[in-house]
């Protein structure tokens, strides 16, 4: 470790211990039918997300906390495994998982890391960097994270808990939680689409952006991707600098969407309020930004345009596909495009019933189609299956009173956008979201805890001050 970075470490001890205030603890964890004390707050996911959040939590003073992710240490997150792109799309100045804290900062680890000139110099923040700083990040706060554990069962326990049945190694444990978070990113709350029409092609000839792909196998071969997103392009540019001999990106709309809503709703006052809109607001905005979809960088585009066998094919909605000796025919308005290989670069889309880890209550999880009913205009049935949160990021009821433990549960992911905008997948938006989960997370402790507390306080015998009182003579007191 350089000097820098160790005075770096020095320093944000110090700027901690300054913000510590209030220091005293609040909270008594319950005991689990284990017998064993159960923890405040289980975070699921330990990548960007579950990092801020379980920083928020200890800064607030909720320290019987545990993140758990399913990869391996350093591997959580897209950063190192499918996300294709060289950078972070962000502007290298966005603060997030640092929750205001100067020397928390990317920059400032950059800067301790490389030197202020490299920082400088820097145009955009290399992927690998950022997987790298946000392991520094967990180690440097002292989070508690279980890497290897995968959760498979969310069930109500005794005592108004959570049972997390979550499996390691070959090993099945049960642990105990007041709340739990669910930061899973992108595919936390359903799965990576797959247009209908290739869900019958053999499964070695389709895969989605997230899945692993061995692009070298694609040397010479003609790759078709669906979509025209940036992960869409990124992953046309990794096959065409792995060697394919053809790649063809087929974008549905007349014309390639080139506006990034995203860079028009990075301000505070929408960040942090949108929430705070009526249904009606909420649905107009965010339908809005979601059927824009985003734009891509222009980096993004050149990264596939330089190259002499690429096509773009505007207008171009996937019709129908045909299996033939030949290859993969994809029948467009455009014309046929013939492919050995097919990436679908389409999204994500809600399926709770396919999470197994929902399955004890995926049927009455309300959605936004549930509860809000929008003009014939401005209907959209896939936005209407993304769930409708509460205002602490909780799930709510379909039908009340059939699984109230659920607002125990909250969703910090890409699932959360029709009720919070970008929240629990977005670095620009970290800084006003994370404090927002983290309030509500720790109101619902102090409500559960009400009536421990008013005992407390009555009960309350601390003197702050020893007064003496002289004894006065007779004479005095005549």
């Amino acid at each position: 470790m350089s000097d820098a970075l160790t005075q770096l470490e020095a320093d944000i001890r110090a700027d901690l211990a300054r913000i510590a205030h209030p220091g005293a603890a609040w909270l008594e964890p319950k005991t689990g039918p284990d017998g064993k004390p159960a923890l405040d707050v289980l975070i699921v996911g330990a990548g960007q997300s579950g990092v801020a959040i379980g920083f928020g939590l200890m800064r607030s003073r909720v320290g019987n906390i545990l993140l758990l992710d399913k990869a391996e240490e350093g591997m959580e997150g897209p950063w190192r495994t499918y996300a294709r792109m060289p950078t972070l799309r962000s502007p290298k100045d966005y603060t997030g998982p640092d929750l205001d804290i100067p020397s928390l900062t990317y920059q400032s680890w950059h800067e301790a890391r490389f030197g202020e000139a490299s920082w400088q110099q820097l145009g955009l923040i290399l992927r690998e960097h950022w997987a790298e700083y946000l392991l520094w990040l967990r180690r440097t706060i002292g989070l508690p994270v279980r890497n290897g554990c995968e959760l498979q069962e969310i069930a109500p326990a005794a005592d108004g808990l959570l049972a997390a049945r979550v499996k390691r190694a070959d090993a099945i444990e049960v642990l105990y939680a007041r709340k739990i978070v669910l930061a899973t990113g992108q595919e936390g709350m359903g799965g990576w689409m797959i247009p209908e029409q290739l869900r019958d092609l053999p499964a070695g000839s389709v895969a989605t952006v997230a899945d692993e792909i061995d692009f070298e196998s694609l040397r010479g071969k003609r790759v078709a991707v669906i979509g025209a997103g940036a992960s869409a392009f990124d992953n046309a540019a990794t096959a065409l600098e792995a060697g394919a001999a053809e790649v063809h990106l087929l974008c549905r709309r007349a014309q390639i969407q080139v506006i990034q809503p995203y860079r028009w709703l990075t301000f505070r006052g929408f960040l942090r309020h949108l929430s705070d809109l009526d249904d009606a607001w909420r649905w107009r905005f965010m339908r809005t930004i979601l059927e824009m979809r985003e734009g891509f960088p222009q980096a993004t585009y050149d990264r596939c345009a330089r190259h002499t066998n690429f096509t773009l094919h505007e207008g171009a909605p996937l019709e129908a596909t045909r299996q033939t000796a030949g290859g993969v025919e994809l029948q467009t308005p455009r014309g046929v495009v013939t492919a050995d290989f097919v990436i679908c670069g389409t999204g994500i889309d809600m399926n709770f019933a396919a999470r197994g880890e929902l399955s004890n209550f995926a049927g009455n999880i309300a959605t936004w189609a549930d509860c809000y009913q929008p003009p014939d205009n401005e209907r959209n049935a896939r936005l209407g299956r993304f769930p409708y949160l509460a205002d602490d990021y909780a799930f709510t009821e379909r039908v009340p009173g059939k699984t109230p433990w659920i607002s125990d549960i909250h969703l910090f992911a890409i699932a959360s956008t029709m009720s919070f905008g970008p929240s629990g997948s977005s670095i620009n938006a970290m800084t006003t979201a994370v404090p927002k989960l983290v309030h509500g997370l720790t109101r619902g402790l102090f409500r559960a805890d009400v009536a421990r507390h008013w005992a407390t306080l009555n009960a309350y015998d601390v003197p702050q001050a020893v007064v003496t009182r002289p004894a006065r003579t007779m004479e005095e007191r005549r």
